[in-house]
């Protein structure tokens, strides 16, 4: 099998799955991309230049709540959790996802 390559993650698409992974359990940021790393089997790989500020965009909206603890290494780190509203969108965005794909497996499955 050869080596996966980093995919590149469309804004919305990054949103969903940071819901998704929160919705998870509180988490804080490195975890978050450790885990759609681990989940997606190194396909995804969501670099902090991307995840920060996603994290805070989603916070601003108020899909997401934070509060600091301690990290297992014993640091400070921001824990991600969802909030109800965050719940509601996730749902919301999860739909529209699953729409999409249907539609462009429908087109790739197309006999030439």
């Amino acid at each position: 099998m050869t080596p996966l390559e980093k995919t590149d993650l469309l804004q919305g698409t990054l949103d969903l799955l940071i819901l998704k992974v929160v919705a998870l359990g509180p988490v804080h940021g490195y975890g978050i991309s450790q885990r759609i790393r681990q989940i997606s089997q190194e396909v995804l790989q969501v670099q902090q230049g991307s995840l920060y500020p996603a994290l805070h965009r989603l916070e601003k909206r108020g899909w997401l709540q934070a509060d600091w603890g301690e990290s297992e290494n014993g640091r400070q780190a921001k824990f991600y959790r969802l909030s109800a509203r965050g719940r509601r969108q996730l749902a919301a965005e999860e739909q529209s996802w699953t729409r999409l794909s249907k539609a462009v497996a429908l087109i790739l499955q197309t006999a030439e």
